[in-house]
C-alpha cells in the first residue's frame, strides 16, 4: 500500500511511502483484538477494592437475643450483614485482574489492529519534522491542516521527542507514542493514525 507523505501544512511533498504487507497488509483477526484489548483494560485495574466482613467489624460478640421463643430469626451476632453497621456478606477483596496472553497472539492482534486502520483509510504519513519548542498551538494548527481537528489521533513517532510530547500533551484526544510502545488499544482507541517517514522503516525493523 502505498501513500503520499504530507507535511505540517498537510501539504503532499512529493514524496510516497510503501507501507509493508506483512505489517500493514496481514488478514484482520478480530478474536485476537479482542483479547489483547481485553488483557490491556483488565492489568489497567488497581484491584483494591475491599470491604470489611463479620470478622473485621468492632463490636460485641454476644449472642444479642435468645435461640428461640421469640417468633423471629436467630440471630448469633451483631457483626452479622443482616443488620446495620455488620460486615458486609462476600464483599469484594484485593485481587490482580491481570491474566497472561501469548506474544504470537499480543503480535498478531498489533498487526491486525494496523491493517484495519491501513484498509479503513485511516493513516497518514507524515514528513519528519522537529518541534523547536513546546508549543501546543503549532501541533493543533497541523492537526488543523491535515482535517483532524477534534479526533482521536494517535502520532507514531520513532524516538521519545520531549517538544512533540508537551506540544500534544494539552490537546485531549490527541496522543504521542513511540513505535516500540505502540499497543492494539492505542492503535484501535484512534480515529487516526499519523505515522512520522522515520517510523514507518523502524517499524519495518521491529515488527518484521
Amino acid at each position: 500500500m502505498k501513500l503520499d507523505v504530507l507535511n505540517m501544512q498537510g501539504e503532499k511533498t512529493g514524496k510516497s511511502v510503501t507501507l509493508p504487507k506483512n505489517i500493514f497488509g496481514v488478514e484482520p483477526n478480530e478474536h485476537a483484538v479482542y483479547l489483547a484489548v481485553k488483557q490491556y483494560l483488565a492489568n489497567q485495574r488497581q484491584g483494591t477494592h475491599k470491604a470489611k466482613e463479620r470478622g473485621e467489624i468492632t463490636g460485641s460478640t454476644r449472642k444479642i437475643k435468645r435461640q428461640k421463643g421469640t417468633g423471629t430469626a436467630r440471630a448469633g451476632s451483631i457483626k452479622s450483614g443482616v443488620f446495620r453497621g455488620g460486615g458486609r456478606m462476600f464483599g469484594p477483596r484485593p485481587r490482580n485482574y491481570g491474566f497472561d496472553l501469548n506474544k504470537k497472539v499480543k503480535r498478531l492482534a498489533r498487526l491486525s489492529a494496523l491493517s484495519a486502520k491501513a484498509k479503513s483509510k485511516s493513516i497518514i504519513v507524515l514528513e519528519d519534522a522537529a518541534f523547536e519548542a513546546p508549543k501546543t498551538s503549532a501541533y493543533n494548527g497541523m492537526l488543523k491542516a491535515l482535517g483532524l481537528s477534534g479526533k482521536k489521533t494517535l502520532h507514531v513517532v520513532p524516538e521519545h521527542d520531549v517538544n512533540l510530547l508537551r506540544s500534544s500533551s494539552n490537546i485531549q484526544k490527541a496522543s504521542v507514542m513511540r513505535s516500540a510502545d505502540l499497543n492494539t488499544y492505542a492503535i484501535m482507541n484512534s480515529n487516526t493514525l499519523i505515522i512520522s517517514e522515520a517510523s514507518v522503516k523502524k517499524m519495518k525493523k521491529d515488527f518484521a
